[in-house]
Formats: structure tokens, C-alpha cells, sequence
């Protein structure tokens, strides 16, 4: 067999690659970041080379095996995020460009049956892999923009190429359709944070859009139109979307049934999709420019409970219209509308807290935090109070970002969920004082003076009240569990209480012993959750104020991750007659499948906006701490041994099988 030029060339290369290879699987713990450095640059000449990128395919395994990923994030490839793969992959650090292709080939190969990774089945790997693409169809269909073709980078073309030749192993059939399903899925949580979901859209209209692209028409058949004109053309002066100078024209030119229909149209687009057009928040703004007032109530689509809090409060509500409403901040329309919806403006504080709120100048530090987050425009105090709108109106729409942060994310939601007021006094301290003081245990402690918990900087991926709370509330979670180092139980037996509020249960059930990790009186565990939650065991006493609990998370092999904080908000049956746990997950996503058919539902079983929820048993079966209120229950009913053996096999079967 003849050996063409192009094997001559790579041959050098895949010489020093095989050697830094055998280097990095022979070194140690502590030594292999040298020789990973090395492999990488390795790995950036093997892909900037014509046949290079087969050649590294054909060694992905072998990378894995020698510790290509150790020690980093990629660590653990079931915990990797599809949405930021896009970024990474721009990133001006090649190494870490260079990793992320690696890793991009290791999913690959999982889906093609050559590598196979006990915690990534194939079904995950290609889920992932296909988000990656409907995220990233630009490169893919070659609609760079010319800021990005001047500014390319070494490795832009290599990308390009690696995620072609993955869309060809992968195929296109149902890409845009599987994106179009993510998209309606994550938008039924109604989340806040929603630019991802926008960036999803985006490469949904240019891949619908570009020409000569290999997407079947049949797609659009999937919402995508209806989630499409939602961001960029949701009415009929708006339809092509003209931009928003054309649009003011328009506006100005328009007669009256023109601009009632504008707004009704506007509104139902708002609640069908969960978007918001920056054109929504533009006619807004002429509306209350233009003294048509009258149509407000129609361009938020208020019910009469809306329509009662909007008249009670039209100065308050316009004043935060004309503050936190405007292109960049067009998500602020749906929380205002929601949080007249709620009717939470008629608790006597709430009102006042907010004007408050609008007059408030934010220290120099708390601007820093927002601008660092967000940007300048709008302002860090536009900014915040959109913010605010957005978590009274959504309050189960909030998420944690890509931050170890669950305990403050759910903190938060329970406050603008059951007691909005002492959300809005925190906010104040932090924004006038930068700092907040809470107690515990009647000693007060001052995020000002502790030092830093998890967060260690400003989340720079979570919503604006989160960006100026987080932190504060982080150090003082950290310093609580401090204060009980030694008590030989769980932390959070003391720290739910004092952190979130008075209306926590004081009793605390924990289904393990914290001294050996081991499983501890399971079934009265179990039994004793069924007294205190389940409405056929409790005399039907309904879940009063949210509650905190802890489960341990499995992947979808049903393999212990970690713990997490969750909320319990109801238990109620759903239209099938099964008894359903419904809960708030702060990780941006409920919709998560725990393995051994354990699946979240977020949408289609009695879920109210922002709910996950599991039927009772499989809800208890990864279940580890809870609280109640101590209570004693009059009409309890005993649970029966055969319901506890269900959920002890599902516990033992998952997360409990290293604990018995």
C-alpha cells in the first residue's frame, strides 16, 4: 500500500502524540496536569491537520483511559452542561478549546458503540451531543457574522469541522425538532433566566432560514414558528421584524383597533411561549408614553384578579414599568404581570417596599456586581428592579446557575414565593449597606464581616437579585454550619430553620446517620413521611408554608450523585388519580430522569408553573431529610409494610446500595 504525502505529514505528529500519551497514562496523581498541558498542545496540532481529526478519534479512548480529564471539569461527563459547550469552544484558551473537542469525540464515540462509559448511557450522550449541535448550527451551517470571521481563531476551522463531521454521524434528521421540543420543555418551568432559550431560538431561525441547509421543512411543523414570532415578530405591525425604530413608526401611525390588537396579540404570545418580545417591551413603554393607559391591562393579559391590583396600584405599577421595562429587560413584562396575577401588592408591605425599591441608589459595589453580570446597559438599577419583577412573579423560576448555591437559590424562592416583604428588606440592606444581617440562635451574623462561603465571586450566570443576594447569603449559610461543627447531627436540623424562616417545621427526620453515612431506621423514615405529607395518611392536611427537604440525587443509571436542596410546595393527586409530590428544584432544570424509571415530570401531570413533581413513592424513595411541624395528626392512617418495602427496594436499588 502507498503511503500518500498526507500520512507523510502526520506521521511526526501522531509520533509525539503516542509518547506525551504514554507519559500522561504512566504519571501519578499529582503529576499528570504537567503531562495533560503537554497532551493538549499535542492535541491542538493534530486537529489543525487535514487527517488529524480521524486520527484523534481513533485515540479518544485511550486519552480517557490515561487521564486526559482528571482533575478537571470534565471529570465527570453526566454533570456537563450542553450550553456551555458553545462558549468553551470560543474560548482564546486553545488547551481548554482543545479539551472540549476531545470530550466532544469521547461523547461521540459512546453514541457510535465503540467507547462505552458506565455513567454515560448512549441515550445521554446523545441527547447532549444533539444540543451541542442545535446550539452551535451556525458554525455548523457557516452563518458566521464578519466579527466573528475577523477575529477567528486557530482552532475556529477544526471546530467547525468536528462538529460537521459529528452532525454526519449523529444525522440531522430531527435535530431541529428535538431542539424545538428542549425549548417548549424548559419554557413550561417558566424560568427567569431565559437567554440560553433565546440563543436556542435563534439557531432554530437561521437553521429554518439558511439556504441550502439539510433540515427537513417538517420540522417547523414542531412550534418552532410559534416560538419564533414570539421573540421577533409576535404581532402584526411587527411581523417581519422591522426593528424597533420601524416599530415606533408603525405605532404612532396606528389607529385605535390596530393598538387594541396589538396588545391582546402581544399578551398571547407572552403566555403562550413565556417570552418576551423587545417589541412587547417597546409598546409598552408607548403606551405609557402616549397617555393610553387603558391599554395596559389588556397588553399583559390580566384576569380579573390582575386587573383589581393593577387599578388598586396603576401609579406603582407604571412607575416600575417605566424602570425595569425596556429592550434587554423585556422578561420584566411577565413577572410584572404574574405578580399582579399572585395579588401579593395588597400585603401592606409589599407596595411601599417597592417604591422603596425604586428610589434606591445602589452602592458602588452592588453597581460592580450587576455591571460585572450583566452589563451597563440598562443600568444596574434597571436592571435590579426587572429583576425584582421577574422573581415575584416567578418565584419557582429561579435557578442556581452553574453554582454550588442550591441552599441560597431556594432561600430565595421561598421568600418571594411566602413572604415577598423580607425579600425586599434583605435586597435593601445589601443594596444600601452591602451587606445583610440575619441570626441564628439569637446571635446575629453579618455577611459584611465573614468571610466567603462557595460563592466565591458574583454568579455571573443567575438573575440580578441573585447576583447581589447570593453572595451575602452564601457567607452566612457558611458561617451557621460553622456554628454547629460538633453537634454530631446534621447541620441543617439547625440551619432551615434560622436561614429560611419561622414557618419551617422544627421537627427533623434524616434517613441516614451522619456519623457513617449509613442508612438509619428507614422505614420509620419512610413512615413517618407518609404522616406528615401524604393527605390519605395525614387526615388530608395540606402542605401549609413551603418546606425544605434534602434529596440524593441519582444520575439515570440510578447512581448516587449528591445532595440537594429541594422545596416541598404540595402533595395533591393528579388527573390520573396518582398521589404526586410537587416540588421547586433550584438547578435550572427539574426535568431530570433518577434512573430505574424514575423520571421528573415538569409538565403534563397537575404541575403548576415552575413545579417538578414525582408520585409519593418514588419522591420518598430518593428522599434523605425532610421537616414538619411536629404537629400531632388526629385521623392518621398506619402505612402499610407492603408500601414501605416498595420504596426501601427503590432507596437500596439507588442511592442507598453502598449504605445498608
Amino acid at each position: 500500500m502507498n503511503t500518500s504525502p498526507l500520512d507523510e505529514t502526520i506521521k511526526p505528529i501522531l509520533r509525539s502524540f503516542d509518547h506525551v500519551l504514554s507519559q500522561l497514562a504512566s504519571a501519578s496523581s499529582a503529576g499528570k496536569a504537567t503531562y495533560q498541558g503537554r497532551m493538549l498542545d499535542t492535541v491542538k496540532r493534530l486537529l489543525k491537520h487535514p487527517g488529524g481529526l480521524a486520527a484523534l478519534e481513533a485515540r479518544v479512548e485511550a486519552l480517557e483511559q490515561a487521564g486526559i480529564f482528571a482533575g478537571t471539569d470534565w471529570a465527570v461527563p453526566s454533570s456537563l452542561v450542553p450550553g456551555m459547550v458553545g462558549n468553551t469552544l470560543k474560548s482564546t484558551e486553545l488547551r481548554t478549546v482543545a479539551l472540549e473537542c476531545v470530550n466532544l469525540l469521547r461523547f461521540l464515540a459512546v453514541v457510535r458503540g465503540v467507547h462505552s462509559q458506565p455513567r454515560l448511557p448512549v441515550e445521554h450522550a446523545r441527547h447532549f451531543l444533539t444540543q451541542v449541535l442545535a446550539l452551535n448550527l451556525d458554525r455548523i451551517l457557516g452563518a458566521h457574522h464578519e466579527a466573528a470571521r475577523v477575529s477567528a481563531g486557530e482552532l475556529d476551522a477544526a471546530v467547525d469541522q468536528l462538529l460537521k463531521h459529528i452532525l454526519d454521524k449523529v444525522g440531522t434528521e430531527g435535530i431541529l425538532g428535538q431542539l424545538v421540543d428542549e425549548v417548549w420543555r424548559i419554557m413550561r418551568q417558566r424560568p427567569i433566566q431565559v437567554d440560553h432559550v433565546k440563543s436556542m431560538i435563534l439557531q432554530i431561525a437561521i437553521a429554518m432560514n439558511g439556504d441550502g441547509q439539510s433540515f427537513r421543512a417538517s420540522d417547523t411543523r414542531l412550534g418552532a414558528d410559534r416560538l419564533i414570532s414570539a421573540l421577533f415578530g409576535p404581532t402584526d405591525l411587527c411581523r417581519e421584524d422591522p426593528g424597533l425604530a420601524v416599530y415606533r413608526d408603525r405605532l404612532n401611525a396606528a389607529d385605535t383597533g390596530s393598538l387594541q390588537a396589538e396588545a391582546t396579540g402581544m399578551a398571547r404570545a407572552m403566555h403562550d411561549t413565556g417570552l418576551v418580545s423587545d417589541y412587547h417591551a417597546d409598546f409598552l413603554r408607548f403606551v405609557m408614553e402616549t397617555g393610553q393607559g387603558h391599554l395596559l391591562a389588556d397588553a399583559l393579559g390580566l384576569s380579573s384578579t390582575g386587573l383589581d391590583a393593577l387599578r388598586c396600584y396603576q401609579a406603582l405599577v407604571q412607575q416600575l414599568i417605566d424602570v425595569a421595562v425596556r429592550p434587554g429587560t423585556a422578561q420584566a413584562v411577565l413577572g410584572i404581570a404574574l405578580m399582579l396575577e399572585r395579588g401579593i401588592l395588597y400585603s401592606p408591605p409589599i407596595a411601599p417596599s417597592l417604591w422603596r425599591l425604586l428610589g434606591a441608589k445602589l452602592t458602588p459595589d452592588c453597581e460592580a456586581g450587576l455591571i460585572a453580570a450583566f452589563g451597563t446597559d440598562p443600568t444596574p438599577h434597571q436592571r435590579l428592579v426587572a429583576g425584582v419583577m421577574m422573581l415575584l412573579g416567578q418565584p419557582l423560576g429561579i435557578g442556581q446557575g452553574n453554582n454550588p448555591t442550591c441552599q441560597s437559590a431556594r432561600a430565595l424562592s421561598m421568600w418571594a414565593l411566602n413572604d415577598p416583604d423580607y425579600l425586599l428588606w434583605q435586597l435593601a440592606q445589601a443594596t444600601s449597606n452591602d451587606r445583610i444581617i440575619m441570626h441564628f440562635e439569637g446571635q446575629p451574623l453579618d455577611s459584611g464581616t465573614l468571610p466567603a462561603g462557595l460563592a466565591l465571586h458574583t454568579p455571573l450566570d443567575a438573575d440580578p437579585v441573585s447576583a447581589v443576594l447570593v453572595p451575602h447569603l452564601d457567607r452566612i449559610y457558611a458561617e451557621m454550619g460553622r456554628r454547629v461543627l460538633g453537634r454530631g447531627e446534621d447541620p441543617h436540623r439547625w440551619i432551615n430553620p434560622e436561614l429560611h424562616g419561622w414557618w419551617v417545621g422544627r421537627e427533623f427526620h434524616i434517613a441516614v446517620d451522619v456519623m457513617t453515612g449509613k442508612l438509619h431506621a428507614y422505614d420509620q423514615f419512610i413512615r413517618d413521611f407518609h404522616i406528615a405529607y401524604h393527605p390519605l395518611h395525614n387526615g388530608n392536611e395540606p402542605v401549609i408554608h413551603p418546606q425544605p427537604a434534602g434529596i440524593a440525587v441519582t444520575d439515570s443509571q440510578g447512581t448516587f450523585v449528591g445532595w440537594h436542596a429541594i422545596s416541598i410546595i404540595r402533595v395533591a393527586l393528579d388527573q390520573s388519580g396518582m398521589m404526586r409530590v410537587y416540588f421547586f428544584n433550584p438547578n435550572n432544570d427539574s426535568g431530570q430522569d433518577w434512573g430505574h424509571g424514575i423520571v421528573v415530570s415538569t409538565h403534563g401531570n397537575g404541575e403548576r408553573l415552575g413545579e417538578a413533581s414525582l408520585p409519593f413513592a418514588q419522591f420518598t424513595s430518593r428522599l434523605y431529610i425532610f421537616h414538619d411541624d411536629g404537629l400531632e395528626t388526629a385521623m392518621a392512617v398506619p402505612v402499610e409494610d407492603a408500601e414501605v418495602a416498595v420504596i426501601r427496594e427503590m432507596a437500596h436499588k439507588s442511592w442507598a446500595c453502598d449504605r445498608l
